[in-house]
């Protein structure tokens, strides 16, 4: 087996390498640094050290270390039930909620990776078996698409997002033309006139209609902006919670929010980066189901 090791190494050294660059703690603050740094990336190099000890395992016709592939998946999935359960947890004491379909986005990403750990360092110890100095090359090239090409979809390639009135008609609030809640309290409404910034998301297609009408994207988007730029709300203050609308005509997504900083060029830029949920992504227009 000593001709193994070496492949192993550069195996699992370039895995480790690649789950440390799809490792980033920023604004969301999520993995906690250190701790939750310190967790993942112990996952990291025990997903990239299995991943290059069942290519040898293989050759050997060593089929009992192969099962530990299957023993891998099974802890994985309990990473995903664990990052869900805390982002539960923690998601009961922020004032804008990521939302139930956001926190199950990151958990599934978690998993994800780690299988992305693995898959690499199985091909890198697969080609150093036979040259080292190509098993290298390799690997440093699924770093490379690792770091560029593992990435979903942004709201910007879905739609255009562009500042909204506040406004109201009475008690009634609007941003833009788009109907909000009705606010009783002539305080608040001062508050709202004050602080208070819209944003209209206008969907590029019919399949990006359909995504942002997901209630978990919708929200997804109001949490990133809290997130960035803070909130002027506290707890038992119904008429500042952040609140998305839809145009039932034409798609357009108002966000009404009072932000720690009024400035709509942050706000544009902080929306323009919000993620696309998997589970709201719907593809209609490439359905013909029922069409002829």
């Amino acid at each position: 087996m000593d001709k193994y090791l070496w492949p192993v190494v550069v195996g699992t050294l370039l895995g480790f390498v690649a789950r440390f660059i799809l490792m980033r703690t920023d604004f969301r603050q999520y993995p906690t640094y250190p701790t939750g740094r310190i967790i993942h990336l112990s996952f990291g190099f025990i997903a990239a050290f299995i991943g290059s000890v069942a290519i040898p395992s293989v050759l050997e016709s060593d089929w009992a270390a192969v099962t530990f592939l299957g023993l891998a998946a099974t802890q994985f999935r309990e990473v995903r039930k664990m990052e869900r359960e805390t982002l539960e947890k923690i998601d009961n004491k922020e004032l804008v909620k990521r939302g139930e379909a956001f926190i199950e986005g990151m958990a599934q990403a978690f998993e994800g990776r780690n299988y992305i750990v693995m898959f690499a360092a199985m091909v890198a110890t697969l080609v150093a078996i036979y040259k080292i100095w190509l098993g290298i090359i390799v690997g440093l090239i699924l770093v490379f698409i690792v770091k560029t090409r593992i990435k979903g979809k942004l709201l910007v390639q879905m739609a255009e997002i562009s500042e909204g009135e506040i406004r109201f008609e009475g008690p009634n609030l609007y941003v833009s033309d788009i109907h909000i809640k009705n606010v009783g309290l002539e305080e608040s409404r001062k508050v709202i006139q004050e602080k208070a910034v819209g944003a209209i998301i206008t969907p590029n297609n019919e399949n990006s209609i359909v995504t942002l009408t997901h209630l978990g994207q919708r929200q997804a988007m109001l949490h990133h902006i809290a997130n960035v730029l803070g909130s002027y709300l506290d707890s038992g203050e119904p008429d500042f919670i952040p609140l998305s609308k839809r145009d039932m005509e034409d798609g357009r997504i108002a966000l009404f929010f009072l932000p720690r900083e009024k400035d709509f060029a942050q706000i544009k830029e902080v929306l323009k980066h919000v993620p696309v949920l998997d589970s709201a992504m719907r593809l209609p227009n490439q359905s013909d189901k029922g069409k002829k």
